[in-house]
């Protein structure tokens, strides 16, 4: 009697696994095709310490004009990891604007490396709610740097497309002025940077007062990126701008940063690097 009971009992567990694995492959290829035949290609901005989700809003503004309006989806990380969503996004907007922001905001390498963990849990969440291969970033000062931890760390091509980074104001060396000085964090970037996605078109923009920082940053510390990037990416390009409004918290609205934006990430085609995942 034993033996039949658990004759019985493996059987029902064998069915039960066959229902649950079953629900999951058909769920999984939905997903994968619905990525498959996506043309949403948002653009997820990422603002520096000691900053919220709103930090681009004056930005975003200026962006949505009359005639070329997008979404905008708002995402805070807590300090426990969990995920808040405002806003939204409708299906037929192909360039949505998606904000991510931590609580847990300070400053600091070791901050850095937890950001862009938490932007990983993030990216996944998104692509299983919004069904996106493909998609643009852009960072304010350390989001550039978070970025840059999660393109080397996280990042697969297998998953998503990253076609284009802007980094405003980003300090790759932090407070160094001299490149011959490398911080801890500069080293770790140049030695993984063999990670970084060939395809990736990457600019790197600069502010200058006096043409030897913004206020902030040194210039030469946001230069510093070109040896984590160049040869390494499909092609790196730095500008520099300058005037009052190139102070590093004016950055992401300073008026040439804003054509910059419009000209190389926000456009309707984004032929020049757009694939589909294969």
């Amino acid at each position: 009697m034993r033996n039949k009971l658990i004759i019985l009992s493996s059987f029902i567990l064998l069915i039960v696994i066959g229902i649950f694995s079953h629900s999951w492959v058909v769920h999984t290829r939905t997903t994968q095709s619905k990525i498959q035949t996506s043309h949403m290609s948002p653009i997820i901005l990422i603002p520096g310490s000691s900053a919220s989700v709103n930090r681009f809003d004056s930005l975003l503004t200026k962006l949505n004009t009359k005639s070329q309006r997008h979404d905008i989806l708002k995402v805070w990380v807590t300090k426990d990891g969990k995920l808040v969503y405002s806003g939204k996004i409708r299906s037929s907007d192909e360039q949505p604007f998606i904000v991510v922001g931590f609580q847990n905001n300070a400053d600091g390498y070791d901050n850095i490396k937890t950001q862009a963990k938490w932007l990983n849990t993030a990216l996944i969440d998104l692509q299983d709610r919004y069904h996106f291969h493909n998609f643009q970033g852009i960072g304010h000062s350390n989001g550039g740097l978070i970025w840059t931890r999660y393109l080397e760390n996280y990042y697969s091509s297998d998953s998503f497309n990253m076609a284009t980074l802007m980094t405003l104001g980003t300090p790759f060396n932090f407070s160094e002025s001299s490149s011959q000085r490398r911080t801890v964090m500069l080293k770790d970037f140049i030695e993984k940077n063999t990670k970084l996605p060939s395809n990736l078109v990457m600019y790197s923009i600069a502010g200058t007062e006096d043409y030897t920082d913004d206020g902030i940053v040194p210039v030469q510390s946001v230069l510093a990126g070109k040896y984590i990037f160049q040869k390494h990416v499909k092609s790196y390009t730095q500008i520099t701008v300058s005037g009052d409004d190139a102070q590093h918290s004016c950055l992401p609205e300073n008026t040439e940063v804003v054509k910059l934006i419009q000209e190389h990430i926000l456009k309707e085609n984004t032929n020049n690097n757009f694939r589909k995942p294969q």
